[in-house]
């Protein structure tokens, strides 16, 4: 995270050709440039009011600024990292609030405004080639290509098809827009969201726009029919940013109240909610290789998201290869009668079900209260203490409370009061334990009343059909 004197950050990107700096566009006129792996920090000045938004070239080297100064400004990086600006553009009568860069080549940039026009730029090859580049010695001029007034209000996004041959903007009006890159002729209208629209994306992978608006929802459109293919429900607040991620299967969205949210596409559910921010996030980018994100906010803070699914999923592979193999192990012990090994392996698996088994299988030797004395002698503390958790279980059922039972005695035979106090968890098991030891003794006594009585009228039955001595 980066923290600083960065005010209200609005808008951040990944740069360079392994995403190895971002930029930063504060509430100021001036970019900072950051190396993510020293924190080494450049300063960027030409903008005269505040910086609005940025978007950068698909190789990483060049990406453009946009002001309430009326302009737009291209700039480049070089080799060793040091960042100039190459060009600028001005024909805009209000603040420039949005920017979008060609996707395929470093060939135009699409510019939105408060006064409600969009403006296709042209970008010079001079400006994209390197030999050519290094010989500017002050920045060029860009000419707007086309002009169009694309909405009845502010506009707030703009977005570059993945082909370079479309374009979508998103305004305060409430609608979306889809324009052909060409001579910026309309194509069709997105009508849905209840209040102003923040953010339009391009699905990287179908024919599918994404939008979010302040009326707290994310919409999915086709490009083909216009209609609305999902709603996404989960912000209370403005959504204010939304960018594709995992190959274009999931959605990150960003709200007013500082909230991110992960949207899995197919089944329309908000998989993780992150809570990083204080404030509005204006700012969302992920990095080329789709395993890092970056998020800027209205709290001054920068914070750099990793993906960490495959590592998780290969943790738990991991996890359960060894456990499968600890079982078989588990398995071969009690087959060859090792019972220690077994029981120290069936307590560090959590497993009471076969800690019960492996106390069963040890009573049943010849001589097995012994046997069972002399291994839960050889037990660690801990382990002790595990075993004493899990009889608390067995008790309760009158099929294990022989085992349970037996247990019990040779703790109370082998430690000593003071010792068995040190134990973890003593008082709520001897409380557990007790009240279920008492009503197996009740039905025990009473089993042994009643195995008396049987025996009693047997032996009666007995004599009363026995021959009598006058009879004989």
């Amino acid at each position: 995270q980066l923290a600083g004197y960065n005010d209200e950050v609005l808008d951040v990107k990944f740069l360079g050709p392994g995403d190895s700096h971002i930029v930063v566009a504060t509430n100021s006129p001036q970019l900072k440039v950051f190396e993510l792996a020293t924190s080494h920090c450049q300063i960027l000045y030409g903008h005269t009011e505040t910086i609005l938004a940025l978007d950068v070239f698909r190789k990483g080297l060049m990406f453009v600024s946009c002001s309430k100064d009326k302009s737009l400004r291209v700039w480049r990086m070089s080799k060793d990292g040091r960042v100039t600006c190459v060009a600028q553009g001005l024909g805009h009568a209000h603040g420039v609030g949005a920017v979008s860069c060609s996707r395929l080549k470093e060939s135009f940039v699409v510019t939105s405004s408060q006064d409600c026009t969009v403006k296709i730029w042209n970008i010079p090859e001079a400006l994209t080639s390197k030999a050519k580049a290094a010989l500017i010695s002050s920045p060029e001029t860009l000419r707007a290509r086309v002009t169009e007034r694309c909405h009845n209000k502010d506009i707030n996004s703009v977005a570059v098809s993945p082909n370079d041959k479309l374009v979508a903007t998103g305004s305060q009006d409430r609608l979306a827009k889809l324009w052909s890159c060409s001579d910026c002729s309309l194509l069709g209208v997105f009508t849905g969201h209840k209040r102003g629209i923040w953010c339009v994306q391009f699905s990287p992978v179908d024919q599918i726009l994404a939008t979010s608006s302040a009326d707290g929802t994310l919409k999915l459109w086709g490009l083909r029919d216009f209609s609305c293919l999902k709603t996404f429900e989960g912000h209370d607040a403005s959504v204010l940013k939304i960018i594709f991620v995992s190959r274009g299967t999931q959605l990150l969205s960003s709200g007013s109240d500082g909230l991110l949210k992960l949207w899995t596409i197919k089944t329309n559910e908000c998989v993780k909610t992150l809570d990083g921010h204080e404030d509005k996030i204006w700012g969302l980018h992920s990095n080329k290789q789709d395993d890092m994100v970056v998020s800027a906010s209205s709290d001054s803070c920068i914070t750099l998201w990793k993906d960490v699914t495959e590592i998780e999923e290969k943790e738990a592979q991991a996890k359960q290869e060894e456990q499968i193999i600890k079982e078989q192990e588990l398995s071969n012990l009690l087959h060859e009668k090792r019972y220690l090994k077994a029981l120290g392996l069936a307590i560090s698996l959590d497993r009471p079900h076969t800690v019960l088994m492996v106390v069963k299988a040890i009573l049943k030797e010849a001589d097995g209260r012994r046997h069972l004395a002399e291994t839960i002698a050889r037990l660690r503390k801990d382990q002790k203490e595990a075993v004493l958790t899990f009889l608390v279980t067995w008790n309760t059922n009158s099929r294990n409370c022989h085992e349970a039972q037996a247990v019990i005695e040779t703790l109370l035979k082998q430690e000593a009061p003071d010792s068995l106090l040190q134990y973890s968890g003593i008082k709520s098991a001897v409380e557990s334990l007790l009240p279920y030891t008492e009503r197996h003794f009740q039905r025990l006594s009473r089993l042994l009343q009643a195995s008396m009585f049987i025996d009693f009228m047997w032996q009666n039955m007995r004599l009363a059909d026995a021959p009598r001595q006058d009879d004989l």
